[in-house]
């Protein structure tokens, strides 16, 4: 007959390798407490972790779409905003000529002139806003300044109308000599020379470095929209020409024809850059509405997805919370268990 003796060391190891696989899967089942959700899909699933990483990736597919079309919307909000401005700007303009009934009232003509200045100003600045980091209204060219500043020394477009008016008349729009000029005549300048400054290649070679495409963005599987506008688009040319003829002109030594021919022809493009503004504000609207209707859209569909995910992956929390409070009550015994064998030893018994 042979006797086996197992020796202290050996069953405090074996408990030990007990608490310690009991430690671990304590930390898998307090993990899946919290999320509701198996410590370790793949191991959990087997063969069934392909579709998990299906929903999953379709389920980042939408964050990824959600969060560009947040920055979408914020884009088409902030180019409405700048729009209204402008828009607001150009009604601001238009009042004032409309009020500028007597054409001779010094006083008057200055506050006019002063305004439109003003607006003209202005028209740079909201043309070249920026939105973190990209230019709204430059297109697809989002890095580049889309609008040069009337007002800037060395001004191409300023040096464009000066020019224009000296070929056409033979002396300059602030010379008194300008009384000599005809209704007509005035008439026959903007609607053909000042009207293809703001045109085509003349408006991209003084004025413009913005692209005309605009900026599209893809707002679900199917959809894709114009995100942006640009400063090419005729609201913004015919701002321009309103607010240049009448800063450079309106105080002119007209005489009463001339003078009330100048008027109408401001009013009328002031009126239509407000119409043409408010019609880029208008599609910025709607496709605003779009990203707001795909957004919904999408939320849906993520939360049908991860219905699927919580059922292939979800674990019972009561379940997963009994099991844990059950390892914890075997710790606790085998730790009392460790204290009595390491209190075995045969000094004890000497």
């Amino acid at each position: 007959m042979k006797t086996t003796f197992v020796s202290t060391s050996a069953m405090q190891n074996a408990v030990r390798l007990a608490i310690q696989r009991a430690q671990s899967e304590v930390t898998d089942r307090q993990q899946e407490v919290v999320t509701n959700r198996y410590a370790d899909v793949g191991l959990a699933l087997g063969s069934k972790s392909t579709r998990s990483i299906s929903l999953n990736r379709e389920v980042a597919r939408i964050d990824a779409v959600l969060d560009t079309n947040a920055l979408v919307g914020q884009r088409l909000s902030s180019s409405q905003v700048v729009l209204g401005q402008l828009s607001e700007s150009a009604q601001q303009m238009l009042d004032t000529l409309i009020t500028l009934s007597d054409g001779e009232n010094a006083s008057l003509v200055k506050v006019a002139q002063q305004t439109i200045n003003g607006a003209l100003g202005n028209f740079s600045a909201l043309a070249n806003t920026s939105n973190s980091g990209e230019f709204l209204f430059a297109g697809v060219n989002t890095d580049v300044r889309p609008m040069n500043d009337y007002f800037a020394p060395g001004s191409p477009a300023k040096a464009a109308f000066d020019n224009l008016f000296q070929s056409r008349f033979g002396f300059s729009q602030t010379d008194p000599q300008t009384e000599t000029i005809s209704a007509a005549d005035l008439t026959n300048f903007l609607d053909t020379d000042v009207k293809q400054m703001f045109e085509g290649p003349a408006w991209n070679l003084n004025w413009s470095s913005a692209s005309d495409t605009n900026l599209t963005n893809r707002i679900n599987g199917s959809e894709v929209i114009q995100s942006s506008t640009n400063a090419n688009n005729a609201g913004f040319r015919q701002f321009a020409m309103a607010a240049v003829v009448g800063s450079e002109l309106i105080g002119g030594n007209w005489n009463s024809q001339a003078r009330a021919a100048l008027s109408d022809a401001v009013i009328s493009m002031a009126g239509s850059a407000i119409t043409s503004v408010d019609e880029q504000r208008a599609e910025l609207g709607v496709a605003e509405m779009r990203v707001t209707k795909a957004n919904v859209s999408l939320r849906t569909q993520k939360d049908i997805v991860a219905v699927y995910i919580g059922e292939l992956e979800g674990v019972d929390p009561y379940e997963a919370a009994t099991r844990m409070n059950t390892l914890l009550t075997q710790m606790e015994a085998s730790y009392s268990l460790t204290a009595r064998i390491q209190q075995m030893s045969l000094l004890n018994f000497l």
